[in-house]
């Protein structure tokens, strides 16, 4: 199976070599990789020119002004050919040079329509510094405050086609938004590969202040609204509960 990756940038030349070399190093070689660039100013773009052709043809590209995060996400999705797609952040990168090949491997044997994983939250600066741990477990329902880690979360493209992309109302949760839709409201069938693939450097947009925490929280809240699920009093306990069980 062909696995596209995508990877959203802007002005990220800081981290963003560990990433292309996370995909480079993999020993899965039937890989698509997709970057959209929101048009950024520094030495980002010398970086992508840098590594196209060691891709050998397998890289596509766009650099242009984005309306945000999920928008440049939602370019990149329609670029892609691959029959599976995932999203790799700029900062971030896969824990093992066998993280795509177990990825494939579980949508091969399951056959399944998504397959999710655990990741590591790093510090930014020391990525061998382990802050926090996401294990995501096997899937339960969302209001008891599980929901896959988004930068784990493999969907086959016909799911996209099917069901949608990310709805640019939801400026800070529209992860949670598709995860939502796609596994609690339209029961996709999905795997979860107790695996830690991924390490992710902590600062999340989700996270940089408390007004995007607060809009976070409000947009998780519309999120359920939006597909007839009734939010219980207590979800704001079962989700806090369940970030921190993540530190143990």
């Amino acid at each position: 199976m062909k696995i596209s990756i995508i990877t959203v940038c802007w002005n990220s030349e800081k981290y963003l070599k560990t990433a292309i070399e996370s995909i480079l190093d993999q020993t899965y070689k039937d890989i698509e990789y997709i970057i959209v660039d929101g048009g950024s100013s520094d030495g980002t773009l010398d970086i992508i020119k840098h590594y196209e052709p060691l891709f050998n043809g397998r890289m596509k590209w766009i650099s242009e002004k984005d309306n945000g995060i999920y928008d440049a996400m939602n370019k990149g999705i329609k670029m892609c050919s691959g029959e599976i797609i995932g999203l790799l952040n700029s900062d971030d990168f896969y824990t093992s040079n066998a993280s795509l090949k177990k990825i494939v491997e579980s949508f091969e044997e399951k056959r399944v329509d998504a397959v999710y994983a655990d990741l590591y939250y790093v510090k930014e600066e020391n990525t061998d510094k382990i802050v926090r741990k996401w294990k995501t477990g096997d899937k339960k329902d969302f209001l008891s405050g599980w929901h896959p880690a988004h930068p784990t979360f493999f969907v086959k493209k016909s799911v996209y086609d099917q069901l949608g992309l990310f709805d640019l109302k939801y400026r800070i949760a529209a992860d949670f938004e598709i995860m939502l839709r796609f596994l609690e409201h339209a029961k996709i069938s999905s795997y979860y590969l107790p695996e830690f693939i991924l390490k992710m450097r902590l600062g999340g947009e989700s996270n940089r202040s408390f007004s995007n925490i607060k809009k976070g929280k409000e947009e998780i809240l519309h999120a359920f609204r939006k597909h007839d699920i009734e939010v219980p009093f207590y979800y704001p306990y079962k989700r806090w509960m369940a970030k921190i069980y993540q530190y143990f």
